[in-house]
């Protein structure tokens, strides 16, 4: 089991604190997943739920997954006695309410407390997220928008809500993103307490395939996801940077607080990447961009009348080396995606395109693309370090400090972050 533990200038190695509110709305199903999701990267999670969430999710399974009492009760006398709700709200890092209905919603905008939930949520100086969960109609609804907007205006994080299917049987906004993404940006909340390793900085980051069209319904393409692309982005963002995502077509839902800018072809990272370099302090190529593409597309579908063909394939352009070859160009991350012989080709792409860093790691079958896991080697010139297998958004945090390190090493700026992530292998 993988243990994350995050130092924030304490005196010992301390887990991430995690307050999680649970509201009476159908998502609540998919709570205990979310608490494993959290423990997963190091939360120690406490559990608050109002009184409609125990229509929904039993206290037995979700004491089961998070291993503490669970809290419902302002009322509880003996909890209560010792100011419980006040020692909660302090003890927090980070204070996520999966599902937030509408009504909480609303009562966290007029301030009220009627229960122990909202009560922590006006006493905790914490972070404080949302993952949105209601039918469609309801988040619409100008009163839902008009609240969202207040709590964004106040600092609230909204986590979603994404599109898709509704229990209801409708399709639109208004579904509470899965567990894992919910995990991933709470994650980041807290890390971005802890310190802001790249305040003031412009960090471009490509993520994500690209598609290289044959005919008007075919193209070449890989398998990758674009969720460790995503996950830098996120932690970057954690931690201070004005984030710029280029994302090729993937199933992710966006990033909050981040600039993001979607295309499909290798040619169009390209030309949107040299768009927004200017001014970048870090460039991190993490997208799995196409090394040819098709010499000519057709403009009717292909039929199947030989049996055989071929197809002629040109180079597509090469984003990496372009950005090294910058004058003045930023402190530039490439990843080497490699089936065999990992760390000699990594170290080969390295100083053949004069990157700072590559971060490599070994595809196939069993790992690397589609997978929410990925162990790597980071190498740069005179140096190198691994990352045993890790959650994608885990490491990204720890990809980040390490880019963050090396960043102002190459200016001869000796920063010291303040805060380090740690893994543990059990």
């Amino acid at each position: 089991m993988l243990n994350c533990r995050i130092h924030r200038g304490r005196d010992k190695l301390s887990p991430m604190n995690i307050v999680l509110g649970i509201t009476g709305g159908i998502a609540a199903y998919k709570a205990p997943d979310l608490v494993r999701r959290l423990r997963e990267r190091g939360g120690d999670v406490q559990i608050v739920t109002t009184r409609s969430a125990e229509e929904f999710v039993t206290d037995t399974a979700l004491q089961a997954v998070s291993g503490r009492p669970i809290r419902s009760n302002l009322w509880d006398k003996e909890a209560e006695a010792a100011m419980s709700h006040i020692e909660l709200a302090r003890w927090a890092d980070v204070v996520v309410i999966a599902p937030a209905t509408a009504e909480v919603m609303a009562r966290i905008v007029s301030g009220g407390a009627p229960d122990l939930l909202t009560t922590i949520c006006l006493a905790t100086e914490a972070p404080i997220a949302l993952a949105p969960a209601m039918n469609r109609v309801m988040w619409s609804n100008p009163a839902t928008q008009a609240n969202r907007k207040v709590l964004e205006q106040r600092g609230i994080h909204l986590i979603g809500p994404g599109v898709g299917s509704q229990a209801c049987g409708e399709t639109g906004a208004g579904r509470m993103l899965e567990p894992d993404t919910i995990a991933a940006a709470v994650f980041d909340l807290a890390v971005g307490k802890g310190g802001r390793l790249l305040e003031g900085r412009k960090v471009v980051i490509t993520a994500g395939p690209t598609r290289e069209p044959i005919d008007p319904v075919r193209y070449i393409t890989n398998r990758s996801s674009g969720k460790m692309g995503y996950a830098m982005a996120r932690a970057a963002a954690a931690n201070g940077a004005d984030v710029v995502l280029i994302s090729g077509p993937v199933n992710l839902p966006e990033p909050p607080g981040i600039e993001l800018h979607h295309v499909l072809s290798a040619q169009e990272m390209y030309d949107a990447t040299h768009e927004q370099i200017e001014g970048a302090d870090i460039f991190i190529a993490a997208a799995a961009v196409a090394d040819y593409r098709p010499a000519n597309q057709q403009e009717q579908k292909i039929k199947k009348d030989e049996e055989s063909m071929s197809i002629d394939l040109v180079r597509c352009p090469d984003i990496l080396a372009s950005v090294t070859a910058l004058e003045a160009g930023p402190f530039t991350v490439g990843f080497a995606a490699e089936t065999e012989k990992v760390d000699e080709y990594a170290r080969s792409k390295l100083e053949k395109k004069k990157l700072d860093i590559i971060i490599a790691n070994r595809v196939g079958n069993d790992c690397g693309f589609d997978s929410d896991d990925n162990a790597v080697n980071v190498l740069w010139a005179g140096g190198e370090q691994r990352f045993p297998e890790a959650r994608k958004a885990q490491l990204a945090s720890g990809l980040i400090e390490l880019v963050t390190r090396r960043f102002y090493a190459s200016r001869g700026t000796d920063t010291q972050p303040r805060l380090t992530v740690i893994s543990n292998t059990d």
